[in-house]
């Protein structure tokens, strides 16, 4: 018995290793994670992104399209049954209707298949006939992302994180009145416990309204099915050596359920598996936001990086160490509320914004760039007389009242130190301007036979993406 336990564990084992080889060798599919900070566009970057592949009018910098070795590109079931699909269908309808409005943010992991037919280049490609390549995109809420950060942190080292960032924060006092009437050290108490949750759980929306993006635990504001459960009834305590029965054990314990039962198994079913990343950021509305705001989303992307697991992906990597990856894409969304004349000043500062989350990354051997983008473009640009000289403005319908209107949001520095420096030295305010920004409803659009959604840059992107597996 125990000798032929042993041969059908081996038996197992070589199948497995046979499979991972045998995947790393002819694997055709490529998963692609998606995700971003509030409010970033995740939707519409996958809406736009798939109808720009199905519709290839406007990608002419992803090469394979702009060379028309793209024979087609079409919609197939998902692969896993469990996962709820991404509503391309209506999203789409939502932003190319006759009555165009945004489509709903994500608040749930979702996916979508995509594959497309290409034909190969090189010495060979005579001998070839067309290859399928099936994209798997990934659609998961930022929040999520940000608690991948949590994994590596005790429950004394995340309180004291929180805390100190709460300090200075007006958003933060009705949690912080309610934490000073609670000990740590007292024996649970259940009502205790949930009002501090629910203190904490309203300044996370608070802060998220303000701009803040360090908003975690994230199902806190996406609870889901898991509303009300003792997984999210939980808060920051000060550090102190909480004894068993005590209020600050049993919030300790929680936080650990936290991971162990909704961080871990989404780092192991869904983002382990991802082959390249993208990373979307409104990069604008947290410069309109402050420098805290700025300084907020620089260390939130440092410490997610390490949840990456970035690398190559070569079938030997894959076999010894699991997958990782290997491409990871920073975009600032939103380039359509600034003139061209200043998108390369917000390519800088995502590039500045993300260098030491990128340095790492490029350590271990992932590819990194980051840009600035619009996946749906929604204005259009003028040239204004004021004071004297001419703006860079744009103009689009706003958001709130449907009227058109011309918009200039203020300079953006050419060095992004400008704007780093003082947000990393706990600055209130902006010393040398105010950086506006402003809501815009997608326009009514008149698209010809082949033509995608209007865009800015997201043919760049899909070209760092997917281009050389295309």
């Amino acid at each position: 018995m125990v000798i032929g336990t042993v041969i059908d564990e081996v038996a197992r084992t070589v199948d497995s290793m046979g499979a991972r080889v045998s995947s790393g060798l002819f694997d055709n599919t490529l998963r692609l994670g998606v995700t971003g900070l509030a409010r970033s566009g995740k939707t519409v970057f996958i809406t736009s992104l798939v109808a720009g592949l199905m519709n290839r009018g406007r990608m002419v910098q992803l090469a394979a399209a702009r060379d028309g070795r793209i024979e087609t590109a079409y919609l197939q079931p998902q692969p896993d049954d469990t996962v709820p699909r991404f509503d391309y269908e209506n999203h789409l309808a939502a932003l190319t209707g006759p009555a165009p409005h945004w489509p709903d943010s994500t608040r749930a992991i979702s996916e979508l298949r995509l594959s497309l037919r290409v034909r190969p280049t090189g010495f060979l490609s005579s001998l070839q006939g067309p290859q399928t390549l099936h994209l798997d995109i990934v659609d998961y809420p930022g929040e999520w992302l940000l608690d991948l950060a949590l994994l590596d942190k005790s429950f004394d080292q995340w309180s004291s994180e929180v805390l100190q960032r709460l300090a200075n924060r007006p958003e933060a006092a009705p949690f912080l009145a309610a934490l000073q009437s609670a000990d740590g050290d007292a024996r649970h108490d259940e009502p205790v416990a949930q009002n501090l949750a629910a203190a904490f759980t309203s300044y996370l929306n608070a802060a998220r309204a303000a701009g803040f993006s360090d908003c975690t635990p994230g199902r806190f504001l996406l609870p889901g099915d898991l509303e009300g459960s003792p997984a999210l009834t939980f808060a920051p305590l000060p550090p102190n050596a909480t004894k068993r029965g005590s209020l600050g054990a049993e919030l300790q314990r929680r936080y650990e359920a936290y991971k162990a039962k909704v961080v871990k198994p989404f780092f192991r079913d869904h983002f382990a598996r991802i082959d390249r990343q993208v990373v979307l950021v409104d990069a604008l509305s947290a410069i309109h936001a402050g420098p805290q705001a700025v300084e907020d989303i620089r260390q939130g992307l440092t410490d997610i990086l390490s949840a990456f697991r970035p690398g190559r992906n070569d079938f030997l990597s894959r076999l010894l160490r699991g997958k990782r990856v290997e491409k990871i894409l920073f975009a600032a969304t939103k380039a359509d509320h600034l003139h061209h004349a200043q998108h390369p000043q917000l390519t800088g500062i995502i590039d500045a914004l993300t260098r030491d989350a990128r340095d790492r990354a490029q350590f271990v051997g992932a590819e990194t760039a980051a840009l600035s983008l619009a996946s749906l473009r929604t204005t259009t640009e003028e040239m204004r007389a004021h004071a004297g000289q001419d703006l860079p403005c744009v103009r689009g319908q706003l958001l709130n009242t449907g009227k058109s209107a011309a918009f200039y949001p203020g300079a953006l520095p050419e060095d992004p130190g400008q704007l780093l420096a003082p947000a990393r030295q706990g600055a209130q305010d902006w010393l040398d301007g105010e950086f506006q920004s402003m809501a815009f409803a997608p326009a009514p659009l008149s698209l010809k036979p082949g033509d995608g959604p209007p865009h800015i840059r997201l043919d760049r992107a899909a070209e760092f993406l997917l281009g050389d597996r295309l």
